[in-house]
Parts: C-alpha cells; sequence; structure tokens
C-alpha cells in the first residue's frame, strides 16, 4: 500500500504525546488520562458517571475502571447521583492538591508542544481536531 495511512499516523503522533505529557503529570503521581479526568471533574463536580463519560467521550465500562482506580489511590469519592440511580463522582481533597499539583506541570508540556508547532501549527491542528471531533460526534 504506498497510500499515506492517516489512522496510522495519528495514533503514532497521539502515542508520542501521550507519552510526553505522561511524563509531565506522572511526577505528581497521576497520568495524562486521569489528569484529563480529575480536570473535567473539577470542573463540573459532582457530575454522574455516565455525564462524566460523556464529556471524557469514553464508554462506560472505561470510564467506570478509570473512577475505580481513582477512588483506590483516595483522588475521587463515589456517591449516590441526584436521581438515585446514578453514582455521582467527586474530588477529594487529596484529589484537588494532586490535580493542583499537576496543572503546572500539564501547562509546561502545553507550552512545549507548542513551541514546537509554533503559532501558525499550533493554531492549524487546533482547528484540524476540532474539525475531526465534530465529525466524530456527529
Amino acid at each position: 500500500m504506498k497510500t499515506f495511512c492517516y489512522n496510522t499516523a495519528l495514533r503514532s503522533a497521539a502515542r508520542q504525546i501521550t507519552a510526553r505529557y505522561d511524563a509531565a503529570v506522572g511526577t505528581a503521581g497521576i497520568g495524562s488520562a486521569q489528569f484529563t479526568l480529575l480536570k473535567t471533574l473539577a470542573a463540573h463536580e459532582p457530575l454522574a458517571l455516565t455525564e462524566l463519560g460523556a464529556r471524557l467521550r469514553l464508554d462506560r465500562s472505561t470510564i467506570g475502571r478509570n473512577v475505580r482506580v481513582l477512588e483506590k489511590a483516595g483522588l475521587l469519592t463515589l456517591g449516590d447521583g441526584s436521581d438515585g440511580r446514578e453514582t455521582a463522582v467527586a474530588l477529594t481533597a487529596q484529589g484537588q492538591s494532586v490535580l493542583a499539583a499537576a496543572a503546572p506541570l500539564w501547562e509546561q508540556a502545553q507550552q512545549e508542544l507548542e513551541e514546537r508547532l509554533g503559532k501558525e501549527g499550533s493554531a492549524s491542528l487546533r482547528a484540524l481536531l476540532q474539525n475531526l471531533e465534530g465529525d466524530a460526534a456527529g
């Protein structure tokens, strides 16, 4: 096959970028996926598991696994949702501390990527990714 494969290139780039963000926030004791979950939760807590999954575009089983790991680490607490049928998730004080420690590390990784891409490259990548995300949602 001589055609450029978008899937392969995007997956490879995603793995490399994820590794950079993981290394950055890893010193705070979490990975980039956990950081994203904590950050999303902090902005909207408490959230039902279903709503958290929808915001992160993750299925219920993936959210459940990630939440259990963070709960076991003492970063999240689970409780009854607003109607009693849902489980609500909220940050613990320890979760807030870990997020506060990881945020500047994530910002540094973000800044390094933007510097590598340049102003125009960063803007182009954001636009392309938003376009692809819109396609995935629809």
